[in-house]
């Protein structure tokens, strides 16, 4: 039984390329976002992989990559949730500030300490700890039992509810999650074990 999951940050958006705090605003995806999201797809279809089943989040630029990706491997229709405990990390009130202008207001090392701790949230935010608390329940009950029961599984998300589901998947602690740098637009294809633990993990890169 090939029990797959393919777990893909969603391309650049706007506010990315702006260098500014997104978190649960909506922007969409840039041109150069929409071309990751496309190669994305290529890069899967030249495996010959078709999906069982899609998760998305409610953000457009996670639905965007994910209706990109499809579109590339043939499979426009395929069922997909969409569900709010896959959205990026909420930022609150750095939310839709450049980073700059955060430094600049509260001071270069409590931004750092927000936006790379794992429990320290920002005013009104969450933590990476807090994105866990929703990732890791649904990752359990909504995720994974299809991928054990062999459906192969495609999930189009964020840097930071992605980071939380991989610490899940490989059993890392805080501080290694922490080192975890996802790319935009870079599926990263996990295979797993009878007893849930990875068999197999490939990065498709260019």
């Amino acid at each position: 039984m090939d029990r797959l999951l393919v777990l893909v940050r969603h391309g650049q958006s706007d506010w990315n390329l702006k260098n500014l705090f997104t978190g649960w605003r909506d922007p969409d995806l840039t041109p150069k976002g929409i071309e990751e999201a496309s190669a994305a797809g290529k890069r899967l279809k030249a495996l010959d992989l078709s999906f069982g089943l899609a998760f998305t989040s409610e953000l457009t630029r996670a639905q965007h990559t994910l209706k990109l990706i499809l579109d590339e491997v043939g499979q426009p229709d395929l069922p997909t949730i969409r569900d709010v405990a896959l959205n990026e990390r909420d930022y609150g009130e750095l939310s839709g500030l450049n980073k700059d202008d955060a430094r600049a207001k509260w001071g270069e090392e409590q931004v750092h300490i927000w936006r790379r701790s794992y429990d320290v949230p920002p005013p009104g935010g969450e933590s990476l700890k807090d994105t866990g608390a929703r990732v890791w329940p649904y990752y359990l009950f909504n995720i994974l039992p299809p991928v054990m029961r062999g459906e192969k599984v495609l999930v189009a998300a964020h840097g930071n509810s992605l980071r939380a589901l991989i610490m899940a998947l490989e059993g890392l602690t805080p501080e290694e999650i922490l080192k975890q740098e996802l790319e935009t637009g870079v599926p990263i294809l996990y295979r797993l074990n009878a007893d849930t633990t990875v068999a197999e993990k490939k990065v498709l890169k260019g």
